[in-house]
């Protein structure tokens, strides 16, 4: 379903030709996001998909990145996960995973809007594991459209 020259296409369409317009206005204007999928969708032009697959792969490329979708699909995964308990000392939460079953509690969305992780992530961390979500949600997207429409 995946493919070398997918994952290429994929590659250029959102580094190579995504300008600094298009990378810092995608989440909060719609023109910055549609011009974005357009020119990220380019390439997979080469591997000759039907028009509804290249239209598939516009429109979610554009949705995905106008409303940061990646974010949801993080915070939610971490529901999969081990709970954390979490005690509040004033301004600090501090974390600490448990080995037994406890009803501990994920951090609500209010808490994770920036990347779905909490925010006492390094930073760095936060930022590459959602680019990594994002590229995955992208990349298995394109695949299904290229293979089954």
């Amino acid at each position: 379903m995946i493919t070398a020259d997918q994952l290429v296409a994929h590659a250029i369409g959102d580094y190579v030709l995504q300008s600094d317009w298009m990378a810092s206005k995608k989440r909060t204007e719609n023109l910055a996001a549609a011009v974005h999928a357009f020119c990220y969708s380019i390439p997979f032009l080469l591997l000759v998909p039907s028009p509804l697959a290249w239209a598939v792969i516009v429109v979610t490329h554009a949705w995905i990145d106008r409303y940061g979708l990646a974010r949801y699909v993080v915070w939610a995964k971490n529901f999969l996960a081990p709970k954390w308990v979490v005690a509040r000392k004033g301004f600090r939460t501090e974390h600490t995973i448990v080995s037994e079953p406890v009803w501990g509690r994920n951090l609500p969305w209010s808490e994770c809007t920036a990347t779905g992780y909490p925010p006492d992530r390094p930073p760095f961390l936060a930022v590459w594991l959602l680019i990594v979500c994002d590229n995955c949600i992208h990349v298995l997207i394109n695949g299904a459209a290229l293979k089954w429409l």
